[in-house]
C-alpha cells in the first residue's frame, strides 16, 4: 500500500529542490565601482534588496540587518557583509545610496546600476518590485523586502522575510551557518 502526500507520505526533503535563487550580476557600488558577484565570493552576505526613499518598512530593515550583524560580530565573532542593492536606481545614485547608507553603518555595501541590470538581478533573486505613482512626479515603490543569506560561493542558503526581529534573524543566520559547517559551534 502506498501512502499519497499530505498524507503521512515519508518524504526526504534533502531530495526536493526548490528553484534557483540569484545568479550572476553586474552592478555599481557607492563609489561608482563595477561589482560582480565574483567580488563577494569568500563572504558570507546578507543582501537586501530596498531603495533610500522608502517611507518605513526599507528603514527599519536595514536596521533590523545592521543590529542583526552587530549581534553575530559581537557575541559570535561571526563576519557578515551586509549588502543593499537598490530597486530603484533611477534616483538611487552611487552618491545617494552612499549617504543614506552612511546613516546606518558605513560597512554596509550599496549597489546601484542601469535599470535593466536591476531589474535583471531583482528577476535571478525572484524579488518583487514595482513603481506607485504618487502626486505629481513623486513615486514609492513596492517590493518584497526580502532578506537574502548567501554563502561564500554566492549561493543563497535561506530567504528572510518582514517577520524576522534582528535577535531572530542573527539567531536564524547562526543556526543556518553551523548546520553548513560555516561556523564552529561553542560548546561552553
Amino acid at each position: 500500500m502506498f501512502a499519497s502526500f499530505g498524507q503521512g507520505a515519508n518524504l526526504d526533503r534533502s531530495t526536493i529542490k526548490g528553484p534557483i535563487i540569484g545568479g550572476p550580476f553586474s552592478l555599481i557600488d557607492t563609489e561608482g565601482r563595477l561589482v560582480t558577484q565574483r567580488n563577494l565570493l569568500g563572504n558570507c552576505v546578507l543582501l537586501y534588496f530596498g531603495y533610500t526613499s522608502s517611507p518605513d518598512v526599507g528603514p527599519s530593515e536595514v536596521q533590523k540587518m545592521v543590529k542583526a550583524i552587530n549581534i553575530l560580530e559581537s557575541k559570535q565573532k561571526l563576519k557578515v557583509l551586509p549588502v543593499f542593492v537598490t530597486v530603484d536606481p533611477q534616483r538611487d545614485t552611487p552618491s545617494q545610496l552612499r549617504a543614506y547608507l552612511r546613516e546606518f553603518d558605513p560597512r554596509i555595501k550599496g549597489l546601484t546600476g542601469p535599470v535593466a541590470a536591476v531589474r535583471q538581478m531583482a528577476q535571478e533573486y525572484r524579488v518583487f518590485f514595482k513603481k506607485v505613482e504618487e502626486d505629481g512626479d513623486d513615486y514609492l515603490v513596492e517590493t518584497s523586502h526580502n532578506m537574502y543569506l548567501m554563502n561564500p560561493n554566492m549561493e543563497v542558503v535561506r530567504c528572510f522575510g518582514v517577520e524576522y526581529s534582528a535577535e531572530d534573524l542573527s539567531e536564524a543566520i547562526l543556526m543556518e551557518l553551523k548546520r553548513a559547517g560555516m561556523q564552529k559551534v561553542d560548546a561552553t
